[in-house]
């Protein structure tokens, strides 16, 4: 049987069938910090810092691909149950990254935005969140996405929930995708083309489970501080040879 194309699948279709062929939305999930620094025999939390600098990197490399939607999983929601210490770390990292490099992000012509639940954060974070967002709203050149305690499953169910509260529902009649997704946390958002997993694990760890559908996976054992030019150079390269068809025959 056929699978039903959804609206956003066929837009992402006609916008990939252009000679470049480069993904509008690339999602990286960052894993293998941890095992990046446990190699050189340094604390976790040094991966972790490792890790934020090279975002710095991927946000310069990504404009230059043409890329207009770059996000990345930073913190989910299961992440809460590391050691204190290493996720009062990762705050804190979060927390400095924001305060001094929101103004490098915004002179590359990157909008800053935030996905994932608000409770747990900690509120002098969640207030430099939304100073980020603020200072950066107007620029249009890239949309880089930090997903900080989120979770695909937490945001299908607040969704849920939100439009279940939502007087101008009629819960009577039957739900669509649209009226769902527009309670998803950025629903201007398309979906990611392209999925990158570094560290090689071969797992989507609940990063974005609704809008992943039908992304495409590039696996690379390389650790994220190691990731590079060359690496991301061979995931697009990946990308463009793939043939879309969204459970449709090839024509």
């Amino acid at each position: 049987m056929l699978l039903n194309e959804t609206k956003n699948g066929l837009e992402n279709i006609n916008e990939n069938n252009n000679e470049k062929k480069v993904p509008k939305h690339l999602a990286i999930i960052l894993d293998g910090n941890g095992r990046w620094a446990k190699k050189r025999g340094l604390p976790r939390l040094m991966g972790h810092r490792a890790g934020l600098r090279k975002l710095e990197e991927m946000v310069r490399l990504v404009k230059r691909e043409g890329i207009r939607y770059f996000s990345v999983y930073a913190f989910s929601t299961e992440n809460w149950n590391r050691p204190s210490m290493e996720v009062q770390g990762l705050m804190s990292l979060f927390k400095f990254y924001i305060k001094h490099k929101v103004k490098e992000v915004k002179a590359e012509g990157a909008r800053i935005r935030f996905a994932g639940r608000k409770d747990k954060i900690p509120e002098e974070l969640l207030g430099m969140m939304q100073w980020a967002e603020d200072e950066t709203k107007d620029e249009n050149i890239l949309d880089f996405i930090l997903c900080i305690n989120y979770g695909g499953r937490a945001e299908v169910l607040d969704a849920i929930n939100k439009l279940r509260h939502d007087k101008t529902i009629d819960l009577n009649q039957d739900i669509t995708e649209q009226d769902l997704r527009k309670y998803f946390y950025l629903p201007d958002v398309p979906d990611p083309d392209l999925i990158i997993r570094t560290s090689g694990e071969l797992r989507m760890s609940n990063f974005w489970m609704w809008e992943g559908a039908y992304s495409e996976f590039y696996f690379t054992d390389t650790y994220w501080p190691d990731f590079n030019y060359d690496n991301l150079k061979a995931a697009l390269e990946d990308y463009a040879g793939r043939d879309r068809r969204y459970g449709g025959l090839k024509k």
